[in-house]
Order: structure tokens, then C-alpha cells, then sequence
């Protein structure tokens, strides 16, 4: 399968496949504040992920406050840019909503999702965010439990720092024509 020949322009066009080509990681940020309005149509966007028997077990902690973005910052290895911020989003799996038995652990795919909606809608709105790394590693889990006062059975999954790109980013070519299998491998 080659990559552009078989894609037509009218695809390659349109807004929303265009924002999934060109999203990036951003890890620096202005000092520009975003509207509440905007913060609300992430999260809603968050929200409209798919999820198993549609029982939608994420939690998202909305931060804002310049303390507390610091202090996630000076105490998770990779979320360092999380300081310079105006906001980040910990993504989270509520316990009482996850599937049993061997599904069980389809949480994690169910906030997978939410995380993309939730990176994708920021750039579409003119935001840069990175998905910084909490699950499954317990000392992330626990710091940032710890730092957000988060309740039991509320697991951290993902902490995703937000804030208006301090430079244009150039999307990168993600396609590998090899990966590509049809009708088995």
C-alpha cells in the first residue's frame, strides 16, 4: 500500500484527518491563559471517547493552579514541562466503573481513548499538550495520588500538560508503508 497515492486530495483536506496528521507532543508552552470555555470543550471531548459496555471509567482531574503544576512537575520524571503549564489534565480510572472478571483491565484502553480525544481536541483548538506516562509505574501513581488528593480506587493514569505552543510545530510522517498487512500478516 503506498502512502499518498491512494489517499485523495479531498481526504488529505479534511479538517478533522488533517488534525490527527498534524497533531505533535508540545512540551513548552506561552504563559497564556486559557478560556474556560476551552478547558470545558477538551473535557468534553475527553468524554466522547468509545469505551467497553459504554461505562465510561475515567475521572479527569483538571489542574490549573501554578503550585500544584509545579509540584507534579518537580516530582514526576517525565512531566517536567508540566510547570510551565497553565494547565494539565490527570487522566484517571474510576475502579467502580471498570468491567470484571478478565475484562478487567479494559480501563486502560477505555482512557487510552479519552487521552487521545483529549490530545487531539487540544491541538484542533490551537493547544499543545504531550501525554506524560503515570500507569503502571506505582510511584507515579502514588505521587500523583498523593499530590491531587485523589480517593481510593481512583487510579492515575496519564498526566497531560496543556498551554499555547511556544513555537510552530512541524507534524511528523508517522506512516510506515511496511506495517501495513492486508488480510493477515
Amino acid at each position: 500500500m503506498k502512502e499518498k497515492e491512494s489517499i485523495s486530495a479531498s481526504i488529505m483536506e479534511n479538517e478533522a484527518y488533517q488534525n490527527i496528521l498534524s497533531r505533535t507532543s508540545v512540551r513548552n508552552y506561552t504563559d497564556q491563559p486559557i478560556a474556560d470555555e476551552i478547558k470545558s470543550a477538551i473535557l468534553h471531548a475527553g468524554m466522547a471517547a468509545p469505551s467497553g459496555v459504554n461505562k465510561q471509567p475515567w475521572e479527569f482531574i483538571l489542574i490549573d493552579d501554578k503550585d500544584i503544576l509545579k509540584s507534579l512537575a518537580d516530582s514526576l520524571p517525565y512531566a517536567k514541562m508540566t510547570a510551565q503549564a497553565p494547565m494539565a489534565i490527570a487522566v484517571c480510572g474510576n475502579s467502580s466503573r471498570f468491567l470484571e472478571g478478565e475484562d478487567s483491565t479494559l480501563w486502560v484502553q477505555d482512557v487510552s481513548a479519552a487521552s487521545e480525544n483529549i490530545l487531539l481536541a487540544a491541538h484542533a483548538l490551537g493547544l499543545g499538550a504531550v501525554w506524560t506516562c503515570l500507569y503502571p509505574h506505582e510511584d507515579r501513581m502514588e505521587t500523583t495520588s498523593r499530590i491531587l488528593n485523589l480517593p481510593e480506587g481512583i487510579v492515575p493514569f496519564c498526566l497531560i500538560p496543556v498551554g499555547y505552543p511556544d513555537k510552530q510545530h512541524a507534524p511528523i510522517d508517522k506512516w510506515h508503508a511496511e506495517r501495513v498487512h492486508i488480510n493477515g500478516y
